[in-house]
């Protein structure tokens, strides 16, 4: 494209541009690409694509197929396509176009094709970098990455070889590795949730990762610590602890919510004593049924959730007087797994209503978690315990670009502050 510039006068309400151009496209040579491999990528995606869901609705053409209408015309016909629209993946937008049909018969219930690779609401693919660590954490070995990622790419993905893989894991452990000493002097976290999480990354044997994730005083969530630990002992969490402290994490967060493993809290209060503790609700929930029958476990699940979900504290602890009474005589176990938390288990009481839901459970780990676990459930693959905890990172750092910040952020500086919040509200300060 030539460009030549447009000729301006000279006014005294400044330069005035003539409104007539003088710029002339010239077009590209015949087949000509500024990136003709990454044009092959896509053009291979689209076919395999195509090809994918033009299978899916074949299926459904074939089970449809003895359908017919009264006047013995087939009920299910094609029926043209959808809109194209672009599927963003890692190597570009890539145009997708999925196919409709018709539904001729007469009852009210029309059939519908919606494709299982083409979701409607669907517009981003996984990224490379989220692709490769789940591919993995699945059990694929690295000499079949090929394969499974012509499932994306086309088979035209040269690039990405068993060498190349394993340079990209290195790069994971890399970026892990800076990440793990990073500076942490300017942080301030008002809110921890701890857990350790356990999953299989080899036949053999489990691995523990202990996860810390912060929120800040922006009420934004992040991961602040994420280590290999050893059966969430003491011992690690004190390690975990001490090396965000050495790297400039000097404010003590004003509340720590986990699980009832002693290891953590007894780390937390030799590091950063003066915490307050806040325990899991979803992890004491399940601790407390698991030793009652599950004849019973439903009923005393809301029991449960009368007791934290109750607007005040007074109402809290009448309705946990009440689990007492109803339940200790014949599960006195259970009750007592219940008892023996009870100060810490109500200690959100004293935080911004608006942080309840937040900070009740440990849930910003679980829900992350919770794929990882299903993921490397039944691996046959070998993971090493140091690709494992990278795979973990990687996956945990893409989890956290989706976490929403906390209900009600303008509480964070009251809280720092050290104002004082009974049953969630704001205790008004009068002069002496």
């Amino acid at each position: 494209m030539a460009v030549f510039k447009t000729p301006s006068i000279l006014t005294e309400k400044g330069i005035c541009h003539m409104t007539k151009t003088t710029i002339a496209t010239l077009p590209d040579p015949h087949g000509f690409s500024p990136d003709p491999l990454t044009d092959i990528l896509r053009a291979g995606a689209r076919n395999l694509i195509q090809q994918a869901v033009e299978a899916e609705l074949s299926v459904l053409l074939e089970a449809h197929s003895e359908d017919r209408t009264e006047d013995g015309r087939a009920r299910l016909v094609r029926h043209g396509h959808l809109p194209e629209r672009d599927v963003i993946t890692g190597i570009g937008a890539v145009p997708v176009c999925v196919p409709r049909v018709r539904d001729r018969g007469n009852s009210a219930e029309k059939i519908r094709f919606t494709s299982t690779i083409l979701p409607p609401y669907l517009r981003k693919a996984k990224s490379i970098e989220e692709l490769l660590p789940w591919l993995y954490l699945k059990g694929i070995s690295t000499g079949d990455f090929q394969e499974a990622l012509a499932a994306l790419l086309g088979p035209n993905a040269a690039g990405l070889s068993s060498t190349t893989i394993s340079r990209l894991k290195a790069d994971w452990w890399d970026e892990y590795d800076r990440w793990q000493r990073r500076d942490l002097s300017a942080r301030r976290f008002v809110y921890i949730w701890a857990d350790g999480v356990y999953f299989r990354p080899r036949m053999e044997e489990k691995q523990c990762v202990l996860v810390l994730i912060g929120a800040d005083e922006w009420g934004r969530k992040e991961i602040i610590g994420l280590c290999d630990g050893y059966r969430e002992s003491t011992q690690s969490w004190r390690e975990l602890l001490l090396d965000l402290q050495r790297r400039g994490l000097n404010h003590a967060p004003d509340l720590a919510i986990g699980d009832g493993a002693l290891g953590f809290w007894n780390a937390l209060r030799e590091v950063f004593g003066a915490t307050k503790e806040q325990r899991c609700w979803f992890h004491k929930t399940g601790n407390v049924l698991n030793a009652m029958p599950k004849s019973v476990q439903a009923k005393a699940k809301g029991h449960l959730h009368d007791i934290w979900q109750a607007e005040t504290r007074v109402d809290a602890e009448a309705a946990f007087e009440f689990f007492v009474a109803s339940y200790g005589v014949k599960y006195e176990r259970a009750v007592a797994k219940l008892t023996k938390d009870r100060d810490v288990l109500l200690a959100f009481y004293d935080f911004p209503a608006e942080h309840w839901k937040h900070i009740r459970t440990t849930n910003p780990i679980e829900s992350t978690f919770a794929t990882v676990r299903h993921r490397t459930g039944k691996t046959k693959g070998c993971l090493s315990r140091k690709t494992g905890l990278a795979m973990a990172f990687k996956l945990m750092m893409s989890a956290q670009k989706k976490w929403q910040k906390l209900n009600g952020a303008n509480r964070i500086p009251e809280i720092i502050q050290g104002i004082a919040f009974i049953d969630g509200i704001k205790q008004i300060q009068t002069a002496a």
